[in-house]
């Protein structure tokens, strides 16, 4: 076999041009389909981040009335009844569950002020002492609630960074006296995503996918809620999952221990988990046909590539017959030079598939820069890929080659 590819490699680059022109279709098959498997991957890869986050693997469990979120400035639902301590206790302790947090929301306040400065529309949480950690944030000014904030309902509260900014332009938020629908709060704090992790907005669906939080949030200790709003209200829960592929199961577990806290009846109420998993794979989806139908067109170049590989071998066997021939008259079989034409077509592909898969990774670095489409490298699709190029060499020389092997020595020796 050593010698089969050493005479195939001795044969292209003796005839490197119409070598290259043969490889150009495999060149461009297999260079078009890595730049678009590299396209979908950076893309599904962008759209997880989006949802989930940057590893936060924090999961929503929320009361909805049928398929809608509840807003609970519609007064306490019928038939739900507060969360128990035990209740709490066992989705703490579900299996793949790292913490867990109970808090009362609010998607909007009606009027938030600070000086001269006002926030309209903020949403409001009421939160327990595992909020931060469940949810994946931190303190990054200031300081959290104490335990002590928490037993002696001090009327303070954390800004996220949009509502810091909104209220206390071009200075610190911290030590400031903000009102909430007439009442004096003081801001302890500033919080921000632990991570770091900013959705990354190419359209405008994107913005109203990812960008919920743009009015900011204001965070109360759970103990002060009541004298903003209601006492005995539900809870919502966020739960973080050890592993992103635990959320959906952390999710549904969880939401089945909350439901027990649900009577059955006419109001519909049930609480669900926001499974960000399935949401994500349905967004990939979306694009799946589309995504597929290039792979395919792309296909094309690759079997316009095999055609041409097959004619070029073709005209070698031609060009070759004298050679054949006297391979033949001195007892060589016809198994050795189907095997020589064979890895010379294979060697053909293989090196266009090289090149073909270089080329992809470039194309897109290129399409990523122009357009801003994110892409990521994928290593099954470059093994396929180059495994598949030679498989087409394999396949569309094998006529060109089957041809030689069966040439007769005496005819091929008088064609000289």
């Amino acid at each position: 076999m050593g010698e089969h590819i050493r005479f195939a490699i001795r044969g292209i680059w003796s005839h490197k041009l119409r070598s290259f022109l043969t490889m150009l279709g495999v060149i461009i098959g297999i260079a078009s389909i890595i730049a678009i498997v590299s396209a979908i991957k950076g893309t599904n890869d962008q759209i997880m981040k989006n949802l989930i986050g940057a590893g936060s693997n924090a999961v929503t469990v929320s009361l909805r009335q049928g398929s809608d979120s509840y807003d609970m400035s519609m007064g306490t639902p019928q038939g739900v009844s507060p969360l128990s301590d035990s209740q709490k206790e066992q989705i703490r302790s579900i299996d793949g569950a790292e913490d867990a947090s109970f808090y009362y929301t609010r998607s909007y306040l009606d009027s938030v002020r600070c000086g001269t400065q006002t926030l309209d529309m903020a949403g409001a949480r009421g939160i327990d002492s595992h909020y931060l950690s469940a949810s994946g944030y931190e303190t990054y000014q200031g300081r959290p609630f104490s335990e002590k904030d928490f037993e002696s309902a001090r009327k303070i509260v954390l800004l996220d960074q949009t509502a810091a900014e909104s209220l206390c332009p071009g200075e610190s938020a911290v030590g400031k006296v903000i009102e909430v629908s007439g009442e004096p709060f003081t801001v302890v704090g500033v919080i921000r995503r632990a991570d770091g992790f900013k959705p990354v907005i190419n359209s405008y669906q994107d913005y109203v996918m990812y960008n919920e939080q743009d009015f900011g949030t204001i965070c109360f200790p759970d103990s002060v809620w009541p004298v903003l709003f209601q006492f005995d209200e539900p809870e919502n829960c966020v739960i973080r999952a050890k592993e992103t592929k635990q959320m959906s199961r952390v999710g549904r577990e969880a939401a089945e221990i909350m439901n027990q806290s649900v009577q059955s009846g006419d109001g519909g109420f049930t609480y669900q988990a926001e499974d960000l998993v399935e949401k994500a794979r349905d967004q990939q989806n979306l694009s799946k046909s589309t995504n597929n139908l290039l792979i395919w067109i792309a296909s094309i170049a690759l079997l316009v590539g095999g055609i041409g590989v097959m004619n070029i071998m073709l005209v070698s066997v031609t060009e070759r017959t004298s050679e054949i021939g006297l391979k033949k008259a001195l007892g060589a079989k016809k198994k050795t030079i189907l095997l020589q034409f064979l890895t010379e077509s294979a060697m053909l592909t293989s090196i266009g598939g090289v090149i073909g898969v270089i080329s992809g990774l470039i194309l897109a670095k290129v399409i990523s820069a122009m357009s801003g489409t994110p892409t990521a490298v994928s290593v099954p699709a470059i093994i396929v890929s180059f495994a598949f190029s030679m498989l087409i060499g394999i396949l569309f020389g094998l006529l060109p080659s089957v041809k030689a092997a069966n040439l007769n020595p005496i005819d091929a020796l008088r064609r000289e």
